[in-house]
């Protein structure tokens, strides 16, 4: 339990309480899911008290069937959140010096506002780091949710295959996927659809536009869904048309196989860097290497990018159950983007991925037949 864990750490660092801000950190150790715009969701932790979950009054009872285990608090928005907050932690406790917080995430109005309420307090602790390793592995449970997430990811590309014609524009290709993923549950993705054609598709992060779909174009599908809070990424190019030409088939063929290889090169004890290196020197040996401008890939969980960074220079070793991506391209300005992804889990003997569509040239013939 992560909970646990993190008690445990507590009083090895003596250290009195631990403020969560970061709804995926919320989520982490509450079960409770929620994206509270502007207003303050927290998780306070304590060594031997029951731990607070603190949410807007309009999120009460939610939080009170999902969070077990903890003491749901709430503030209408005439409240100072804040006041509230300080007041119930006062209750348990009439000082807490040692405060272990979200470096990488809390504001500084917000540290500033703990300050004045706590002001004997030190928040010289940092959580963010022992959290991130903590998330690092899945349980089985998150990635059984993962891989129903890839189910829905590979749904997608089916449906967006399946309105591929010529004359239709990016976003209504976008419109149609989701349109048809919520018709049948979906509610949410993991990040905007990007459905780009031809030359487009040479901007790594592009935005769909009016763009209309030519014969004989590569359309380039970067999509993910959400189950159950956790994330699914995937990324295919698809050949629209009767037969690509010989740069098109050159392109697309090695970063297929950059992608294929570091695929099988996956496995426990291998570096983060070492398993970059194996997609990136085909790429480079062929001649390409500054075309492929990015990390070979990043972690997923409840986030669509988490740790680890699977990139050059990075010594971390991948151990089972870590999950990331392997997502190589190439991206030419005014010519062609290619990049073939999937997501997936080290397993024991290899890499798992949660996405399943074919990634051969020809894939796009498959998928609507």
């Amino acid at each position: 339990m992560p909970l646990n864990l993190i008690i445990n750490l507590m009083k090895k660092q003596d250290v009195d309480i631990v403020f969560l801000n970061d709804p995926k950190n919320v989520f982490y150790v509450s079960s409770y899911r929620s994206d509270p715009h502007e207003r303050v969701l927290a998780a306070v932790l304590f060594k031997d008290a029951a731990p607070i979950l603190f949410v807007p009054a309009l999120e009460e009872n939610d939080a009170r069937k999902t969070a077990e285990g903890f003491d749901v608090i709430s503030y209408m928005d005439t409240q100072d959140p804040w006041t509230v907050l300080a007041t119930n932690i006062k209750k348990r406790y009439s000082s807490l010096s040692g405060w272990s917080i979200e470096k990488d995430f809390l504001t500084v109005e917000r540290m500033e506002t703990l300050r004045k309420h706590f002001p004997t307090a030190t928040f010289n602790h940092n959580i963010s780091t022992a959290l991130q390793n903590m998330r690092l592995i899945k349980s089985e449970k998150e990635i059984t949710f993962m891989k129903q997430a890839g189910y829905w990811a590979d749904e997608a590309l089916k449906i967006g295959a399946g309105t591929l014609r010529e004359g239709i524009t990016e976003l209504e290709v976008v419109a149609e996927i989701e349109y048809q993923l919520k018709k049948r549950g979906v509610a949410e993705m993991s990040f905007t659809t990007m459905v780009l054609f031809g030359e487009n598709a040479a901007s790594p992060h592009g935005v769909p536009g009016d763009t209309k779909l030519k014969k004989n174009q590569f359309v380039l599908f970067d999509l993910g869904t959400m189950h159950e809070g956790y994330a699914s990424d995937v990324t295919r190019t698809f050949f629209f048309g009767e037969e690509p030409s010989a740069h098109q088939k050159r392109i697309y063929e090695l970063v297929l196989a950059a992608h294929d290889e570091a695929m099988a090169a996956v496995h426990p004890g291998i570096k983060a860097g070492d398993l970059d290196a194996v997609a990136r020197t085909i790429i480079t040996e062929a001649g390409y290497g500054r075309y492929f401008n990015h990390r070979l890939g990043h972690g997923l969980g409840q986030g669509v990018h988490e740790y680890p960074s699977i990139m050059e220079g990075n010594e971390m070793i991948l151990t089972e159950n870590m999950c990331f991506s392997i997502e190589p391209g190439i991206y030419i300005e005014g010519d062609i983007g290619v990049r073939v992804e999937d997501c997936g889990y080290v397993t024991a003997d290899g890499f798992e991925s949660f996405t399943n569509t074919p990634t051969d040239i020809g894939a796009y013939l498959k998928l609507i037949d």
